[in-house]
C-alpha cells in the first residue's frame, strides 16, 4: 500500500481481526449450543442484528462485546484469537492490503521501508517482509540486532550488508543467511535503490 494511502485505525483493526475468523468461530459456538440469534441476544444484551453482523464479518467486535459473548458460552477470550484445532494454516495477503512502514518512526530519513507479507497468518514460525532501500549515501547506517536468524534475498539493485566488521555486497538474485543477534546494517551499493525479501525467525528452542 502506498504511504500516501493511509488507512484509518478502524480499517486497520478490521483488517487484522479478519485473519482470526472471529465471525465463523462465534457462529460455530452458537450452533454447537443450539442457540438462535434471538436467544443469544437475550443472554448477551446485544441485538440479534448486531450478532448477525458479527458472525458475517460485517461488524468488527470490541473486546467488551467479545467478553460478554465469551461469558455466555463459558469460554475464554483466547478462544477467538487462536487457530482452529486441526486446521492447516493458509493465509492470503493481497498486495493492496499491505502497509508500508519506515524502518523507525522517529527518524526523518529511514534507511529502509518494509511491508509485512504474511501478517494474516497466525502463530507462524517466521516473519516475511518486502524491504525497499532508498539511495541515501549521506545518511549513516546505524547497526541493529535482534534475536534469531535472518535471511535476505535481493530482488533488484545491489545491497551492502555490514556484518561483524565486514561489508558483503549482494546483487539481484543473491541471498544471505546470518545470525541476526550480531549487529548488522544495510546500505545501497551504487546509484539505484534496492529491493529485497527478508525473512526473520526467532531462536530455536
Amino acid at each position: 500500500m502506498n504511504l500516501m494511502t493511509a488507512e484509518s485505525s478502524e480499517e486497520t483493526l478490521a483488517r487484522v481481526l479478519k485473519g482470526y475468523e472471529i465471525g465463523p468461530k462465534l457462529r460455530a459456538l452458537r450452533l454447537r449450543k443450539k442457540i438462535g440469534l434471538t436467544d443469544l441476544a437475550k443472554h448477551t444484551g446485544l441485538s440479534a442484528s448486531m450478532l448477525s453482523q458479527l458472525e458475517t464479518g460485517k461488524l468488527t467486535p470490541t473486546l467488551l462485546t467479545l467478553a460478554r459473548i465469551a461469558i455466555v458460552f463459558d469460554v475464554g477470550l483466547e478462544h477467538f484469537f487462536v487457530a482452529q484445532r486441526g486446521a492447516r494454516p493458509f493465509a492470503v495477503v493481497r498486495h493492496n492490503e499491505r502497509i508500508r512502514f519506515p524502518e523507525r518512526g522517529d527518524v526523518s530519513r529511514p534507511s529502509y521501508f518494509f511491508e509485512c507479507l504474511a501478517f494474516a497468518a497466525q502463530r507462524k514460525p517466521f516473519d516475511v517482509f518486502l524491504a525497499d532501500f532508498p539511495v541515501q549515501n549521506d545518511v549513516p547506517n546505524v547497526p541493529h540486532q535482534h534475536e534469531g536468524s535472518e535471511f535476505i534475498h535481493v530482488l533488484g539493485g545491489a545491497l551492502v550488508i555490514h556484518f561483524e566488521g565486514e561489508d558483503r555486497v549482494l546483487e539481484a538474485g543473491d541471498s544471505a543467511y546470518f545470525d541476526s543477534g550480531a549487529p548488522h546494517s544495510y546500505r545501497v551499493a551504487g546509484s539505484d535503490p534496492a529491493r529485497a525479501i527478508v525473512v526473520t525467525s526467532p531462536p530455536r528452542a
